[in-house]
């Protein structure tokens, strides 16, 4: 056997980790699913997070994308619409996220510990939510807040107009004055027509304020999320950031909803209190009784009596729902594993079916549901309890005013228009005081919602720091610098805690080499390739490109778009970068040429196809794609013997230069392969232990192929 191109490294190398020689950081060869324009690459990481913020710009892609779809490059595609295309609010940018860390100090106990990082969960949202009005948000922004701010202060003053509406008509009506009467009955359609007019221009201020807030942050947490593969990466380390996609809808919208609500809540309360305030001691004046023989005079009677009434209320409330944030948080993350199950069942339907597992799963729903219908149940006696004083006080309100301003109104120091303009004002102030106590459930809705969507915030802002932060260690990505294809340079793979998978790699592939990777299960196989792919950030090393090329990746299970067969066939690129006959040409190459009549139908795909007919499609994908670098990582799983070597020899044959990298289990795939790596697992690592050529093999399998198959032999149907 011919001598290795490049010996391993020892178990027991004096290298220590990260020592690889210094190499540029520069960018990693294209992917396809880089067709997209995406937020960083590998490069980035190593520029200060200004200058990658200012690179990021959203309006700098949409430009780079109107480039690229004028003139795309071979395999690329110009970049499908997004719903930043047709509404510009779209755009968002989360903005730099913040250098501190939440952990809280080891001092604390852990009541203190969870309440800190609590308070902090608020704060990271807001870091991110103030954005929409600086100076990368949205610009409509501000005029919609002012206007909003304008319009809350002008339907006050039509309040006020109303309140005196209410005493004059009274005073008319007591007095039966019948020509004022008349008169007020006229002007009292105006001011019910400007005040309608106003409150429903607020909803539509208040409600457009709310949509392009929430399309502004979902798209720069959404940008951030799917930049770098960090979607991928959340699933490999710890914190509270499950269920994503149930943040990312549920809890985003309540958490941008909320917030417009409160402040135009609490601005209408303040100014109503304010001015209404005004009025009631104005009107009640002071009131003055026996008690014990001694006359006690109350200046301001009518507004002392709605503050105290008002903190009896607003007190009962905080002691009431004291629970609601905690019980609120507990029910939206059942609700959101709840969905995550059967969203599960769903996605594998046929698997389930085919086991018969239909009753275990409805069991496992079941307990999940319980959980839901549990939490409800202790949440709804917290709305018991809170309607139970909100429900009292918008009870006693009215009548307390007019209990109050009886004993004036029968000596004769107050009218009717004054009792009734009394009784609507106190109304208005109890109103505005007791606005906590009616928004209280809402408030803790989105205390729940902001924490959900700032801990997935928080741990994206642990990747991001990842990117630039040496403190785990770093896989460095750079280029070749003698030509290589692809080199390995001293490469270890660890977990985000430290532990490490692959330990210390030296690998140098030339072009046109098609080199197997070896191992028995859970040697590190598939990390490394995740580590080649850019997917696996953590250790320390180099992976190095050859400069301008392109990577393809195939999984053991292929993604499969929904849509057209088209679409699945040319993803990740636009489906209409190839024309028909091509992509026709590409199926009847991999074995599919039955389905190439339904390239524009379109069906659950996903589900259709068997498992051989996904791994033949991706196939086809590559041929479309014709890429430098291909990974196959245990891509030929699901087809036969036969199949998988008329898919081996079809991929050599179209795509003669390009260079092969293989993850695989299956002896017969040496016979289509110049090289051989072998992982071994071993204690703190898996290392290299052998690398050897395998063209004599090679070519001792083919003739042997030859006697039993013949030259033309194709495979079945996966």
């Amino acid at each position: 056997m011919p001598p290795a191109k490049r010996k391993p490294k020892p178990a027991d190398s004096a290298i220590e980790r990260g020592a690889s020689k210094p190499r540029p950081a520069t960018s990693r060869p294209k992917t396809p699913h880089q067709l997209k324009p995406r937020q960083s690459k590998p490069r980035d990481a190593l520029k200060p997070r200004a200058e990658r913020a200012q690179e990021d710009n959203p309006d700098d892609r949409l430009k780079e994308d109107k480039a690229r779809q004028a003139k795309p490059s071979v395999g690329e595609s110009p970049p499908e619409k997004t719903p930043a295309d047709a509404a510009p609010e779209a755009i968002g940018h989360a903005g730099s996220p913040p250098p501190e860390t939440a952990e809280p100090g080891p001092a604390l106990s852990p009541e203190e510990a969870e309440r800190a990082r609590k308070k902090y969960l608020l704060r990271r949202f807001w870091i991110s939510g103030r954005g929409y009005w600086g100076l990368r948000g949205d610009k409509l922004a501000w005029p919609l807040t002012i206007g909003l701010l304008a319009l809350i202060c002008v339907n006050v003053g039509f309040q006020y107009g109303i309140n005196r509406w209410n005493r004059a008509i009274f005073d008319a009506i007591e007095q039966r004055d019948a020509h004022t009467v008349y008169w007020l009955s006229a002007i009292f359609l105006p001011l019910v027509a400007g005040s309608i007019s106003l409150v429903v221009a607020q909803v539509y201020l208040r409600m457009t304020m709310q949509r392009r807030w929430r399309s502004w942050l979902t798209t720069a947490v959404i940008q951030r999320w799917l930049a770098s593969g960090r979607y991928y990466q959340l699933n490999l380390v710890k914190g509270d950031h499950a269920n994503p996609e149930a943040r990312l809808t549920e809890d985003l919208r309540i958490a941008t909803e909320s917030p417009v609500d409160f402040i135009a809540g609490v601005l209408n309360a303040f100014l109503s209190a304010s001015t209404f305030i005004v009025v009631l001691w104005t009107i009640g004046g002071a009131l003055s009784f026996t008690l014990g023989g001694s006359t006690i005079t109350v200046p301001g009677f009518l507004v002392v009596t709605a503050v105290i009434y008002a903190a009896i209320t607003s007190t009962s409330m905080f002691a009431i729902g004291r629970r609601f944030v905690q019980l609120s948080e507990a029910k939206n993350q059942a609700e959101a594993e709840f969905r995550y199950v059967l969203t599960r069942v769903r996605e594998n339907g046929e698997s389930i079916a085919l086991l018969g597992g239909e009753e275990e799963e409805n069991a496992g729903i079941e307990r999940t549901f319980a959980g839901v219908l549990g939490r409800w149940a202790r949440l709804t006696g917290q709305h018991m309890r809170t309607t139970l004083v909100s429900q009292g006080s918008s009870l006693f309100a009215p009548v307390v005013p007019v209990l109050l301003c009886a004993p004036k109104f029968l000596d004769g120091s107050m009218s009717l228009g004054q009792v009734m303009q009394a009784a609507s004002a106190f109304a208005l102030v109890q109103g505005a005081f007791g606005w906590l106590v009616d928004n209280y459930p809402r408030l803790a809705d989105w205390n729940a919602s902001a924490h959900r969507i700032a801990s997935l915030m928080m741990s994206l802002d642990g990747l991001e720091r990842a990117e630039t932060n040496d403190t785990l260690g770093r896989i460095q990505r750079g280029e070749t610098e003698d030509g290589a294809m692809l080199s390995l340079n001293n490469l270890s793979v660890t977990l985000d805690d430290g532990t490490s998978v692959v330990k210390e790699t030296e690998v140098e592939i030339e072009p046109g080499e098609r080199v197997l990777v070896s191992g028995e299960s859970g040697s590190g196989k598939s990390t490394l390739v995740r580590a080649i792919a850019g997917l696996w950030p953590w250790g320390s090393g180099s992976v190095d490109f050859h400069p301008g090329k392109r990577l393809f990746m195939l999984p053991q299970r292929p993604y499969i778009p929904s849509g057209t067969l088209r679409r699945a066939t040319a993803y990740p690129a636009a489906a209409d970068n190839w024309k028909t006959k091509e992509i026709a040409a590409a199926l009847d190459k991999v074995g599919l040429g039955y389905l190439k009549d339904r390239l524009e139908e379109e069906a659950p795909w996903d589900q259709t196809l068997s498992g051989g007919e996904k791994q033949r499609l991706a196939f086809a994908r590559l041929l479309l794609h014709a890429p430098d670098i291909v990974v196959l990582d245990e891509a030929t799983s699901a087809l036969d013997e036969k199949s998988q070597d008329k898919m081996m020899r079809t991929v050599i044959e179209q795509l003669p230069k390009v260079t092969i990298i293989s993850v695989a289990h299956r002896a017969e795939l040496e016979a289509f392969h110049t090289r051989k790596i072998t992982l071994e697992r071993r204690q703190g690592g898996a290392r290299l232990v052998s690398d050897v050529e395998l063209v004599s093999r090679r070519k001792k399998r083919g003739l042997l192929q030859r006697a039993l198959w013949g030259g033309g032999a194709n495979g079945g149907k996966g």
